[in-house]
């Protein structure tokens, strides 16, 4: 767990609510659901420093900005919560086809029997 600075606020990442992933991009043949999962998900060893306001950041970018968090509220242990932005994650399209294609390979092996 991080140590915590003064003025530091504990967060979690969580996958996308409704707001996140409403109109992101889902390939042909993907489920929605797979749209919400963030790679950091569950993610809870981060530490957010306020503004200068004493506001947290709105977004939090990971993997030099490709993947983004946005906040979404306090959970009840007082965690900062922020949730997978697929809409504001430039990889999101690329994780989204390397998705596309195993279930692709999945429905092919599935029409073969099982087999490889």
């Amino acid at each position: 767990m991080a140590t915590l600075l003064r003025g530091e606020v504990r967060a979690i990442l969580q996958p996308a609510g409704t707001a996140q992933y409403k109109g992101a991009y889902c390939p042909p043949g993907v489920p929605f659901r797979e749209v919400r999962r963030g790679p950091l998900d569950g993610k809870s060893d981060i530490a957010v420093r306020p503004d200068a306001d004493g506001e947290l950041p709105r977004v939090l970018p990971f993997g030099g900005g490709q993947i983004a968090y946005e906040y979404d509220g306090r959970d009840k242990q007082g965690r900062a919560v922020y949730r997978y932005a697929p809409r504001l994650s430039p990889a999101h399209r690329e994780v989204m086809n390397g998705v596309a294609e195993v279930y692709a390979e999945h429905e092919l092996k599935q029409a073969r029997g099982g087999r490889p």
